[in-house]
């Protein structure tokens, strides 16, 4: 299984598109965790959504898209660098019990109080750069709807979005309307006109078709009448950056005095990674060198060496 996205361009017309399909990454994510399916089919919505914008990303670092709420789910998080290395997680109430048919604004907007935040992390930081965030309400009832508005009014992008996933897949199409550069009014009206007709073509496509048909396919169906220019496809793959250093800042992070409490009740710190599962151990030795040294011992094991 190899999963790819597929970028292309209307020929003499301010419209790009791309087309993206997830497998393998998907189920290497699906492996470490398993989800209601309604959460299940949103977070593939979301990490279709991320490898689609993460595409047109022009610096060396990592879009995170995050979906907060007040519901039964409270936090969904895709992160995808510039080549298109991706993970996803999401964090549900501890009481949650989620049904099937359950929508996006059921699962974290049912209180009017999700939000929807992209952050655009550069790798190599200028001295006193921080990471682009932008947050906004969450405006729409599904991942695309969310993410097309959020495009429109924080990006000016006109952007379409269809997307679909199951516990096999997870694929995506995205169409996007090119800024005018000049032209005649006759140019821009032929222009609007092409990025009317291509969403037209886009809405032809039907969510089960989104769900069982490859990419290529896909493609032909729905533009075989169009001249178009398509590029190399890319390759995007499940990558999880955690490692034990980051576990030790973050753990540094909540303070000595806390790290010190909590070793000295249950005597060993047991830190899963959310993304991957790898599963890190701190023990009252290892949690003293992180106040001492700039080092840590080593420490990880995979979740498959993990006794029980």
């Amino acid at each position: 299984m190899t999963d790819t996205l597929q970028k292309f361009m209307f020929e003499n017309a301010g419209v790009r598109g791309e087309l993206v399909e997830l497998e393998s990454s998907w189920q290497q994510m699906l492996s470490h965790k398993v989800y209601p399916k309604a959460v299940q089919t949103i977070l593939g919505e979301l990490m279709a959504a991320s490898a689609l914008l993460s595409a047109n990303l022009k610096f060396n670092g990592t879009m995170i898209m995050q979906i907060h709420g007040n519901g039964p789910v409270k936090l969904m998080v895709v992160e995808c660098d510039a080549d298109l290395r991706i993970r996803a997680t999401a964090k549900l109430a501890d009481d949650a019990v989620i049904e099937d048919h359950e929508t996006l604004k059921e699962l974290v907007h049912a209180h009017g109080q999700g939000r929807f935040v992209i952050t655009l992390d550069p790798n190599d930081k200028m001295p006193g750069q921080q990471a682009y965030q932008g947050i906004v309400p969450l405006d729409g009832d599904t991942v695309a709807t969310v993410i097309e508005n959020y495009m429109l009014r924080s990006e000016q992008l006109d952007t379409k979005l269809w997307l679909a996933a199951n516990e096999k897949v997870t694929r995506g199409m995205l169409l996007q309307k090119l800024p005018e550069i000049g032209g005649s009014g006759a140019q821009a009206e032929d222009g609007e006109d092409m990025w009317s007709h291509a969403v037209m073509l886009g809405d032809t496509l039907k969510h089960e078709e989104l769900l069982n048909t490859d990419i290529a396919t896909l493609m032909h169906r729905l533009f075989w009448e169009q001249t178009l220019r398509v590029f190399d496809p890319l390759h995007p793959v499940f990558h999880c950056s955690c490692t034990r250093e980051k576990v030790g800042d973050m753990l540094k992070m909540l303070g000595q005095a806390e790290v010190e409490s909590a070793i000295a009740e249950i005597g060993r710190l047991d830190i899963n990674c959310d993304f991957c599962g790898k599963h890190y151990g701190f023990d009252q030795v290892d949690c003293t060198q992180l106040f001492v040294a700039k080092t840590l011992a080593e420490g990880t094991v995979t979740p498959t060496e993990i006794k029980h």
